[in-house]
């Protein structure tokens, strides 16, 4: 049975919204650039298949990462809430 946890205990998350559908590729660059180290403190989970939530403090590293890949991905919006993804 898990404890219900405290709101200052739980991650903050952003949700990056990017602009093609493959999740391998993204956890590809992802695991590239930042290495296992970094995947652990950026927690990436996908949301769908276009959008990546991780951790608020590593939103910058994340970036990062797809930038300075050699694929073309876009980052299209970068937002605290899904619903600020749709705007």
């Amino acid at each position: 049975m898990s404890l219900p946890q405290k709101p200052s205990h739980k991650i903050q998350r952003k949700y990056i919204l990017f602009s093609i559908k493959d999740k391998e590729r993204i956890n590809k660059i992802l695991s590239d650039y930042l290495g296992i180290l970094g995947l652990a403190k950026a927690s990436p989970m996908f949301v769908d298949d276009n959008i990546l939530a991780v951790s608020s403090k590593e939103v910058d590293n994340v970036r990062a990462a797809v930038e300075m890949s050699s694929e073309n991905i876009k980052i299209l919006r970068v937002s605290g809430t899904l619903k600020g993804l749709s705007k």
